[in-house]
């Protein structure tokens, strides 16, 4: 049930989606998305809840907002109300199961099993909806990865949405089989998909991040610079891979004078919602700092 990062991002999606509605939903709901997409999630919650006559974008908007500040409750239920004006949506749906995926993280064991449940439930309907969806096929696929049999999970599962992701998309395909490889211990296997799929998709800086970050995970640090330097070379100033590079220093405990640096920038930077919240460098940086 993790939310995957090394994809297209949040905001491609979001932008995909509201890329039609802009026109005709008025200037309210355009500011709105501007604050979202700039982090501003309180003052779009301001605008959205001012339209008077709320309809499925508003709610789904306000669902993404609620999201990306941890009230996955008020998150589930915008989004359920966006359903209900437009029931067939993928992307919707989609969210909605990660809203309940994270409440089944946060909440207590008592009622983590009946989110987690509605979270599969969901991310299977996205697909169902939008069989073409990567975006919702790879979760299922995470979901399938992590979650027990007796929540829906499963290796076989795993297998078989892991073949659909790669005949949509081979190299999203062989970050799938990294991930199964990573499960079944074969750190061959995890290196060998991941440089395929840098290979396949050489512009993707997400994919070259998870290669920097196993190869860390290796032990293997020039390794992982080098794939860091590459990332840079794509995005330059991209503050994703900032937050990685100091991510990597910090938990590993090394350049830890250069992770408080990289981290005291990555504050003062200007975010997507694709990036890294500053909540989150913010407990980095005090793990630098030894507090």
């Amino acid at each position: 049930m993790k939310h995957l990062a090394h994809k297209l991002g949040l905001t491609g999606t979001v932008l995909a989606l509201f890329g039609g509605v802009v026109a005709w939903g008025g200037n309210e709901l355009e500011t709105a998305h501007k604050y979202y997409n700039s982090t501003n999630f309180e003052e779009s919650l301001k605008v959205l809840d001012s339209i008077p006559q709320k309809d499925a974008a508003v709610y789904q908007l306000s669902g993404l907002n609620y999201y990306m500040r941890g009230e996955y409750k008020r998150a589930v239920e915008a989004l359920e109300a966006a359903l209900k004006s437009d029931p067939r949506n993928s992307v919707t749906t989609l969210w909605l199961a990660r809203a309940y995926g994270r409440r089944a993280e946060t909440s207590s064991p008592f009622t983590a099993m009946g989110f987690a449940s509605r979270a599969r439930q969901n991310f299977e309907r996205a697909v169902e909806l939008g069989p073409h969806n990567v975006e919702a096929l790879s979760d299922l696929f995470e979901y399938y990865l992590d979650a027990p049999g007796f929540l829906g999970g499963g290796m076989e599962k795993a297998k078989a949405t892991a073949g659909r992701i790669a005949s949509l998309d081979r190299a999203e395909g062989e970050w799938a089989m990294s991930k199964l490889a990573e499960k079944q211990k074969q750190t061959h296997g995890v290196e060998a998909h991941l440089r395929e799929a840098v290979r396949l998709a050489p512009a993707r800086v997400g994919l070259r991040l998870e290669l920097g970050r196993f190869l860390a995970r290796q032990g293997r640090f020039a390794e992982a610079e080098e794939s860091f330097t590459n990332a840079e070379a794509i995005a330059p100033g991209s503050p994703r891979i900032l937050f990685a590079k100091a991510e990597m220093y910090v938990k590993y405990s090394r350049n830890l004078e250069v992770a408080r640096q990289i981290l005291q920038r990555y504050m003062s930077l200007s975010l997507t919602p694709d990036d890294p919240p500053r909540a989150e460098a913010a407990k980095l940086l005090r793990q630098a700092e030894g507090s």
